[in-house]
């Protein structure tokens, strides 16, 4: 079966489903170009709000797979090097996408899938769920932004840890750590994710995406820089239609609708 990502819409949520049940929905260049594709249609859209990422069958990804990997080791290194950049395309098309991404992970979230659910805004995880960055195992190194991710979210001994002994470690480890955000029941983190991306969806769009961007930039930010940047989106926004629909409807003690 050849892997796919599938797309569906629940509501104002676009559903981004990972399918490669042979191998444990294992990631590769079709999949990375249709993701980068459907965030690019998606972000001009008025009727998607929020997007949902999830794999099938009870996995969320094992990553890469080994079979093409070793098939690329008889390949020019050149051939690798494509297929990363396109999984970094679509890392990087997640990061800048200006509405909310949720990772909904069941079972394994391994290596590269590891990657693509910490690229995501949010994190719902069954509590029977693993995450492994699996690379050190087989003698390779981090991609996907993995490293950069754990490095942003975690001690540098933990991240060390976690890339070096490629560590297995549960949904309720990484829930105390503050990398997964909400916790839930075997089977139900799709759903968990879609309810909380309903609830984003009623929230201003523009303000959304501005708090993306605030805390993409964060980092990279001296004070005085970042302070400069979020006046300019304070200003930005207060001025937006939207602005005038929430506070007053703050003020009314009413329920916001955003166009």
């Amino acid at each position: 079966m050849t892997a796919q990502l599938l797309s569906h819409t629940e509501g104002r949520t676009l559903v981004l489903t990972v399918s490669n049940p042979q191998w444990r929905n294992a990631l590769g260049p079709e999949i990375y170009a249709a993701g980068v594709e459907a965030l690019n249609v998606a972000e001009s859209s008025r009727d998607v709000r929020c997007v949902v990422i999830t794999g099938d069958q009870g996995v969320f990804s094992a990553g890469g797979n080994l079979q093409r990997l070793l098939a690329n080791r008889q390949q020019a290194p050149e051939v690798q090097s494509r297929s990363i950049e396109g999984l970094h395309h679509w890392i990087e098309a997640i990061r800048t996408f200006p509405k909310p991404v949720i990772a909904a992970v069941e079972g394994a979230a391994a290596g590269a899938g590891f990657s693509l659910a910490l690229a995501c805004d949010l994190i719902v995880a069954a509590r029977n769920s693993i995450f492994v960055m699996a690379y050190s195992s087989i003698a390779l190194s981090p991609d996907g932004g993995g490293s950069w991710s754990l490095t942003h979210a975690l001690p540098r001994q933990l991240t060390t840890e976690l890339l070096m002994g490629g560590e297995r470690m549960g949904a309720d480890r990484l829930h105390q750590l503050g990398v997964v955000n909400r916790l839930c029941d075997p089977g139900q983190a799709l759903p968990m994710a879609l309810d909380w991306s309903a609830q984003l969806g009623e929230r201003a769009p523009n303000a959304l995406a501005s708090v993306k961007e605030l805390v993409n930039e964060a980092s990279h930010h001296s004070l005085s820089a970042h302070l400069d940047l979020e006046r300019a989106h304070f200003v930005r926004n207060l001025h937006h239609p939207h602005a005038a629909v929430g506070i007053q409807a703050f003020l009314n003690k009413q329920r916001p609708v955003y166009d």
